[in-house]
């Protein structure tokens, strides 16, 4: 009997007879796949972290605002309306100025949000003259003065303070209070031909004359 031949049977499985072309393609597909999938989860991850951080920030403010209450004081004369939107902290115990409140220091001029100011028509702040719209007010304590600032941009939270939008500072003079004012106030005055804003805190006071 003469010597039987093996049969050889090419192999019709899965991924036979596939060109270079279509395994790069196959593979390429589940580098793409495996590739968003990855950027899904990112994204999931800084959605959560986003959103832990925005609650966290509302919590903040809810606990600083009960420690330094907000309060609006808005007083009309004549034509000329002026408002003033703050948080007042209180001293509890500690050295203010020259210390909580460094000299020479930009102070937003209460706690959280920067004190707004609103003036119905166009004034004199204390001889300089401001035309009626809505400022952040801002104020650099020293011992005998304060330099009052006034700023275009309003809603800053901290001391986020951009000088390049102040549109007015001057100089008033500061004075020693015959009595301790534990929390920070700001007071409108009727006063002739215009209102009298004074800002009190421990010890000192400050006037500035809106006309």
């Amino acid at each position: 009997m003469g010597q039987i031949q093996p049969v050889i049977v090419p192999f019709q499985g899965a991924g036979a007879n596939i060109s270079t072309s279509e395994l790069f393609v196959r593979n390429f597909g589940l580098n793409e796949i495996s590739t968003h999938r990855k950027m899904k989860k990112t994204i999931k991850i800084a959605v959560i972290v986003i959103g832990v951080l925005a609650v966290a920030l509302f919590v903040f403010r809810i606990w600083t605002k009960s420690s330094s209450p907000f309060e609006k004081v808005e007083l009309s004369q004549g034509e000329l309306n002026v408002t003033v939107e703050y948080c007042r902290p209180y001293m509890r115990g500690r050295k203010i100025f020259g210390e909580l409140v460094p000299f020479g220091t930009v102070w937003r001029t209460g706690a959280n949000e920067a004190t707004v100011i609103t003036f119905s028509k166009n004034v004199r702040l204390a001889g300089n003259q401001v035309k009626a719209g809505k400022y952040s007010l801002w104020t650099i304590p020293n011992k005998k003065n304060w330099t009052v600032i006034l700023n275009r941009e309003t809603g800053q939270w901290g001391t986020n303070y951009n000088e390049k939008d102040n549109i007015l500072s001057f100089v008033v003079p500061s004075a020693e209070l015959g009595q301790t004012i534990d929390q920070f106030t700001i007071q409108l005055k009727s006063a002739e031909k215009g209102i009298d804003m004074s800002l009190n805190w421990e010890n000192t006071g400050v006037n500035v004359p809106v006309r």
